[in-house]
Formats: C-alpha cells, structure tokens, sequence
C-alpha cells in the first residue's frame, strides 16, 4: 500500500485528493509544521534531499514534488484515469494547466508571499512587477474558467487537482482576495461540492476549512 506523508497545510493536500479520486487506497502519515518557523519537522525533511512535503512511499521508492508523485500514481495505480491521452482533443491544454500550476502561478505566489513578509513598499518597482505578474497569471485561469468547466476542458483532470492547492490553502500564507476574479471563485465552488475532494480535506487537515470563496 502506499504511504503518503502528508504536512498539514501543504500541497500534499493535492496527493490525499488524487486517492479519493482514483479510489486508491493509501496510508497516510501526519505532520505538523513547527509553530515557531512553519516548516517541516525533522523526520519529514530526512526523507527526501528538499525535505519538503509531499513525500509519497510505495515499497523501495520514496518520492517528492507532487507533481511526480501525481503522474507516478496515475499510471502506476489509476489505470491513466485523470490524465488525458495523447489523441485527446484537450490533451494540449491538459498539458499546459498540469504545468501551469507550480511552473507559473505558485512561484507567483510565493514571490509575492515574500515581499509581503519583507513589507516592500508599495511603489518599489520589482514589487509592482511581481504583483502584475500574479495578477496576469490569475487572469488567465479566469479566462479559462469562464469558458470551460474545468482546465482541460470539459473533464475534471488531474491539472484541477495541480492548480487547487495554490488558489485555496496557500491562500493562508499568501492572502489574496478572489473577487476580481468571478469564474475562478465559482470554479471552487464545483470543486467544493466533490465528495472526494471533501474526504480529502477532512482525512488531512480535518480543523482547516477549506477556502472556497
């Protein structure tokens, strides 16, 4: 069986969700993060060189970076459900949003979390170009949401499961305000109502209310 290290508050939120999905059963291991620093404890970081979360274990493969573990549990345990083939239609843009979530818009984030933190000034250039930039990247999801249901397309995919996390959870550390973005907050909504998604929440962070609005 799989063993999945999940760190509370982290985007290993995106791996418990995937198993619900997929039906695939898993253990699951908790963390709490240091309440001082908010990073990982000792024994989470031992596992892999970043010693970030999430960690995935299936037999004598211990594996980080979610998007990895996402694909290698798709294939190896879902039979391919969630991942578009190839000869899809939207298998183009099923490519582009899986890759788009922490290729694009979660570095976003995290930039804009630490000129936050570092209280750069609101007319320092680089902190205008970086909040720009976000905002471009959020522009883009709503413009995409506003004409499809989910990413790809018409099919909930494995790319929703990727871009969640950053548009929710790592709201607690980044705050951010939806309402600009209409199509995004009713998008959350859709995924809100999905009982796996539910389940998954509940079985890894079970006092967190998920931010869906």
């Amino acid at each position: 069986m799989l063993t999945i290290h999940h760190l509370n508050t982290s985007q290993s939120e995106r791996i418990l969700w995937l198993c619900e999905e997929l039906g695939v059963p898993c253990e699951v291991k908790h963390h709490q993060r240091d309440a001082v620093t908010r990073l990982a404890p000792p024994e989470l970081r031992a596992l892999t060189p970043m010693g970030t979360a999430p960690v995935m274990q299936d037999g004598e493969i211990t594996m980080g970076e979610s998007g990895a573990i996402v694909e290698y549990i798709i294939h190896k345990y879902g039979g391919g459900r969630l991942a578009l083939l190839p000869s899809h239609p939207d298998y183009a843009q099923y490519l582009f949003w899986f890759h788009f979530a922490n290729a694009t818009l979660q570095p976003m984030m995290h930039r804009n979390m630490f000129l936050s933190r570092l209280n750069v000034p609101a007319d320092n250039a680089f902190g205008i170009g970086t909040r720009q930039r976000l905002e471009r990247g959020l522009d883009a999801v709503e413009t995409r949401l506003r004409a499809n249901e989910w990413l790809a397309g018409r099919e909930f995919t494995a790319a929703d499961i990727m871009i969640v996390f950053t548009l929710t959870t790592m709201r607690i550390f980044m705050p951010l305000e939806l309402k600009p973005w209409p199509a995004i907050l009713a998008y959350l909504q859709r995924v809100g109502a999905r009982p796996a998604y539910q389940r998954a929440m509940k079985r890894g962070d079970p006092s967190l209310v998920p931010m869906l609005t």
